[in-house]
């Protein structure tokens, strides 16, 4: 059957160690589907930092999470065999460092064809996750929910921040913008070319003002279609979330989705080939009650039946060849 988390209904959600959903933690890619791996690190942020705590509070806030789906119509254990893989190696203060080690630490894991679920962390993460990615798959569409477009090309005349990946990852070939679609993006701006800098880069931008009038599934829809079938990387941005529901994170936005409506949007995602996944900018030092961790581990399951739906269309997967015909 595969890696699973314990039955939840022969011992207690909140005993034993914290790991995701309860996971096993072990260290391994040997019949493993999905490796949910923390990126304890904040280094790049402009603003709060606390988001190197992200990775423990989603893990503490994922033991309310079982296993089936309702809306998806899936029990992820069923058809994916998942492990806690622990924590990506990151160099407090020395944030290109971190990169070259995320990277290094990844990169084993796509080649062994495992899909890691990344918890952040600060978003400038993502660019080690995609230099591992690209490496093993090559360019990948970005699919990417967030209030931010993560496009600059600076902040204080620095190349790498939480702000500036989604260029860095262009710029260096990991993605590929014209199968890109980013989504949710709101909020002030330093100035009226901010809001081009996407399109010049070739990146599909949707605003939330854009997005809101969009149903889940035309979201989906136009997705899938500029994605195609090839290797594709989600990214979720905590704060694509408006902080009403969402307060735990370092650059919050307000007037944006619900929770509910923002979990409806990532389920559309239907069909896409994610080689890569990642939810961050969790800052648990603002989030009173852990309803932002909670959201973002329900978001990480979210991620998880979304892979599960492909393997089970496929009938592959370690859990699928574990049961055999």
């Amino acid at each position: 059957m595969g890696f699973r988390p314990p039955d939840p209904l022969a011992a207690p959600r909140f005993s034993g160690p914290r790991t995701f959903m309860r996971l096993p933690h072990i260290e391994t890619t040997e019949d493993v589907d999905v490796a949910v791996i923390g990126i304890p690190t904040d280094d790049a942020v402009s603003y709060r930092s606390g988001a190197r705590f992200g990775p423990e509070a989603i893990r503490s806030a994922s033991v309310f999470l079982r296993p089936f789906n309702p809306h998806l119509r899936v029990d992820v254990f069923d058809h994916l065999s998942v492990v806690d893989h622990g924590d990506a190696p990151t160099v407090p203060g020395y944030h290109e460092e971190t990169l070259r080690r995320i990277q290094a630490y990844l990169e084993p894991v796509h080649r062994a064809g495992v899909i890691p679920l990344c918890l952040g962390g600060d978003h400038s993460m993502t660019l080690g996750e995609l230099r591992a990615a690209a490496a093993v798959h090559g360019p990948l569409a970005l699919v990417h929910l967030d209030a931010h477009s993560e496009v600059w090309d600076a902040y204080y005349g620095v190349r790498y921040f939480h702000g500036t990946v989604f260029w860095r990852a262009a710029e260096e070939g990991l993605v590929d913008p014209a199968r890109s679609v980013q989504a949710g993006m709101r909020g002030t701006l330093y100035g009226a070319a901010d809001e081009e800098e996407p399109s010049r880069l070739g990146f599909r931008s949707i605003t939330w003002d854009e997005l809101r009038n969009l149903a889940p599934d035309e979201y989906g829809d136009l997705v899938r279609e500029r994605v195609g079938d090839g290797p594709a990387f989600l990214s979720f941005d905590i704060d694509f979330v408006d902080p009403a529901f969402a307060p735990g994170t370092g650059t919050p936005e307000v007037g944006g989705p619900s929770s509910e409506r923002a979990l409806a949007y990532l389920r559309a995602l239907r069909g896409i080939d994610f080689r890569g996944l990642d939810c961050v900018e969790v800052a648990p030092a603002y989030d009173p009650g852990g309803i932002t961790a909670l959201l973002a581990a329900t978001v990480c399951f979210e991620m998880l039946s979304l892979v599960a739906l492909t393997r089970r269309g496929r009938g592959s997967g370690a859990s699928a060849r574990a049961q055999g015909p």
